[in-house]
């Protein structure tokens, strides 16, 4: 029987016998991703304007990670780490033809500021205007405040966007496409915007839909009702690699599938019971298994790609439930008749949250279901939605998360870092990170690397953070992740970002 994409094939080459084609130009083109669209504000949606060629930032980050001119052509800092100055790029249109002027960006950034995001790890005291410029002064220096400027939460919108109180009523914006339908959760369209400051992209129109299920992402791929589909089940892989009408595509990210711990859990606060977890994770099977990357498996939290803080542990490591046991068992844990673990007649129970956007999740959450049961400990799998395990921090909930969290949200995993493992002494961590654990080194540490520190110290303070981050195990690895597409075959010019900030629209075109 032909392949539903063959089907598809032969309708359209029918119809082109009745009606003249396309221009290959005026193709749209259709991506879907797991992601939902939860409003027109960067603070809550910005990762899917900015991918989609929608808004833009300040700074940019080339193919290697290199910070480089966006909306802002240039930048400097004063002699005291305390003043930065982004000069403004001349020529750019907002998408309802009004400027891009100072004080619209300074505006902008106003407003990122004043709500949750990267801006909130900075000591910053004004964002202020002079001449064509945007001046942001600091309370201390803060060597990765450019970096932080590459985030989508500092988009920057024109005046009309914000109404009253700073609330975004409109995404309008800078970037090569305009907005033209928004219906979160699910969908928004875009067209190729005429007054662009840079180089136009050649296809005229695009598209998005959120889908969460990874096995109806992959049917849209095959049937052709999607273009570009991300973020692939396992499963699926194998079946549409067969698909001559598609190219499948993997790129490695700063991204690692992690357990938030919550520390202040009876069973959780101590160290060596965190470490016991860790120890019994077979990282390499469920790589392997259920990753299909057996070098997939994280002995440690940052990939090799964020450099010094990498400490190149030995990705073989782990899967002992017989050392594991033993280390809980001086801790007073003994097993029942039944086998699970108990400490003063209460069972090593504990409830393990996840969620299916990314599909790998409860599929690696019932592998430690199933390796942990071995060591005595009687989890339950619960499969919610993302926002379950920020909520469950934020109101003591949670016990165990787990999540995929990127590391790369900026170039310099600093501000990644910070916000994770540093803030507030008396309510360290957050979110995606630390939960009830603090360290009054890694906080000093951490404030160092604030500041505007030669190369070398800065190296050696972050494999120091790394290295107690992961002895400590406030957040346990498991395994390092990769991006993957199916992308249509006659599309030209596709790639991935690692630092997943852009789907790269602007560079398609279509062969025919």
């Amino acid at each position: 029987m032909p392949s539903p994409r063959r089907l598809l094939a032969g309708l359209a080459l029918a119809t082109t016998l009745i009606s003249p084609p396309l221009l290959a130009e005026s193709r749209p083109l259709a991506v879907v991703a797991p992601w939902e669209i939860t409003g027109s504000d960067p603070a809550t949606s910005g990762y899917i304007f900015g991918r989609m060629g929608i808004a833009e930032t300040l700074v940019e980050v080339d193919a290697e990670g290199r910070l480089t001119p966006g909306l802002a052509s240039d930048w400097v800092v004063d002699g005291a780490g305390l003043s930065w100055r982004f000069e403004l790029r001349d020529g750019v249109v907002f998408h309802d033809g009004t400027p891009l002027t100072a004080e619209a960006a300074a505006d902008s950034l106003r407003h990122a500021w004043a709500k949750p995001g990267m801006l909130d790890s900075a000591p910053i005291t004004a964002i202020e205007v002079d001449g064509d410029a945007v001046v942001i002064s600091l309370e201390a220096p803060f060597a990765p405040l450019p970096a932080l400027l590459t985030h989508s939460t500092t988009q920057i919108l024109a005046p009309a966007a914000y109404a009253d109180g700073g609330r975004v009523e409109a995404m309008i914006a800078t970037g090569p496409y305009r907005l033209t339908e928004l219906a979160p959760p699910q969908r928004l369209s875009a067209e190729r915007f005429a007054d662009y400051w840079d180089a136009a992209p050649a296809i005229e129109a695009v598209s998005y839909l959120a889908v969460g299920r990874g096995e109806t992402r992959a049917l849209m791929a095959e049937s052709g009702d999607a273009d570009i589909v991300f973020t692939l089940d396992p499963a699926s892989r194998g079946r549409l690699a067969r698909d001559e009408g598609l190219a499948l595509h993997a790129e490695p990210l700063p991204r690692t599938i992690v357990l938030k711990v919550n520390a202040g859990h009876p069973f959780l606060a101590e160290e060596a019971a965190r470490r016991a977890l860790s120890q019994a994770i077979d990282r390499r099977g469920i790589a392997a298994g259920l990753l299909r990357d057996p070098e997939a498996a994280a002995p440690e939290l940052f990939p090799a790609s964020l450099g010094p803080w990498h400490l190149g542990l030995d990705g073989e490591a782990g899967g002992d439930p017989t050392s594991a046991r033993a280390s809980l068992e001086a801790l007073g844990w003994q097993a029942n008749d039944r086998g699970v673990l108990e400490r003063d007649g209460t069972p090593f129970r504990l409830t393990l949250t996840t969620f299916a956007d990314r599909p790998e999740l409860p599929l690696v959450a019932t592998a430690l279901q199933d390796q942990w049961r071995e060591l005595g400990i009687d989890l339950e799998v619960a499969v919610s939605n993302a926002s379950a395990i920020p909520s469950g921090h934020r109101d003591g909930s949670l016990e165990l998360g787990l999540a995929a969290r990127n590391y790369g949200l900026v170039p310099d995993p600093l501000g990644t870092v910070l916000e994770d493992f540093g803030g507030d002494p008396a309510q360290p961590g957050g979110d995606w990170g630390a939960m009830h654990w603090s360290d009054a080194e890694v906080s000093a540490w951490l404030d160092t690397l604030r500041q505007d520190a030669d190369p070398e110290l800065g190296e050696e303070l972050a494999g120091r953070v790394a290295a107690r981050l992961n002895r400590a195990m406030p957040v346990i690895p498991v395994a390092w992740y990769q991006q993957t597409a199916a992308v249509n075959a006659e599309l030209e010019g596709f790639s991935i970002d690692p630092l997943e900030r852009s789907y790269r629209l602007e560079a398609l075109t279509w062969t025919q």
